[in-house]
């Protein structure tokens, strides 16, 4: 019969929880509140370096997005005008001129392989010195395309290292939490809600905040790796277009020389 009375004292209490704060107040336990401000700054001092770290994680994360947002699109609208005076042009020279005023990767492709052409002056018209400058003009446009990818790459090791490690670094802080909620149940010598109740509260919002870090930093590091993959797609069409224009250069150096000697 005592069981059963307790059973729906605590039923009751449940059910009804401004009592069960008057009660916890009466006999001296703490009082738990359900501000998350107040959550955070009641909790533990390791919870709530954890909940900093987190937060701090999760500020980079939203920073590398807007800083990549921004960089994408200049790096798209510059290698879009590029690929359009590429196409337009017919050969190397008249490419070099019209992007003149740009500085984006395909206009230094560009300005490689006129400079390959150049070089080519005081060589005889062989199909050997031909081939020779196209292999070193592959070589600088393959360093030229690895630079722009690297640069536009920068952050991305940070977002992956957050979305990683982020959930591990809240369980961390939801096992300290739970730990500090079993220490004050003996402190006390109490199962009083009213005691428990804080330490799970601060232990689960170390949970969320570790999540709200790690989603957000998976989702724009992946955005990134699709962007990057288009980015070099298009980078790649661009290089094709410029190897296009100095063959043909080449072979008109050829059929030149060749009217010369005829």
């Amino acid at each position: 019969m005592r069981s059963r009375s307790a059973v729906a004292i605590g039923m009751g209490l449940m059910a009804h929880p401004a009592a069960a704060q008057d009660i916890a107040t009466s006999a001296g336990l703490p009082h738990a509140s359900t501000d998350l401000l107040s959550i955070v700054l009641s909790a533990h001092w390791v919870v709530q370096a954890v909940m900093l770290v987190l937060a701090l994680a999760a500020f980079v994360a939203l920073t590398i997005m807007v800083q990549k947002i921004a960089e994408l699109t200049v790096a798209f609208r510059s290698l879009r005008r590029s690929a359009q005076k590429l196409s337009e042009a017919s050969d190397l020279t008249t490419a070099l001129r019209a992007m003149a005023a740009q500085r984006d990767p395909a206009t230094q492709m560009v300005r490689v392989a006129h400079e390959e052409l150049q070089a080519l002056v005081d060589f005889p018209a062989e199909p050997a010195y031909g081939h020779a400058a196209q292999q070193r003009t592959r070589l600088a446009i393959d360093r030229i395309e690895a630079s722009a990818l690297a640069r536009l790459r920068t952050g991305s090791g940070l977002l992956a290292s957050i979305g990683a490690t982020a959930p591990f670094v809240g369980l961390f802080g939801t096992v300290f939490g739970i730990m500090n909620a079993f220490l004050a149940i003996a402190e006390t010598k109490t199962t009083s809600l009213a005691v428990v109740a804080p330490g799970i509260a601060e232990a689960l919002f170390a949970t969320a905040i570790g999540l709200l870090a790690a989603i957000p930093a998976v989702l724009i590091y992946n955005a990134l790796l699709r962007r990057i993959a288009a980015f070099r797609r298009g980078l790649a069409d661009a290089a094709a277009q410029i190897e296009r224009l100095l063959s043909r250069d080449l072979d008109r150096r050829s059929a030149a020389r060749l009217a010369k000697t005829v």
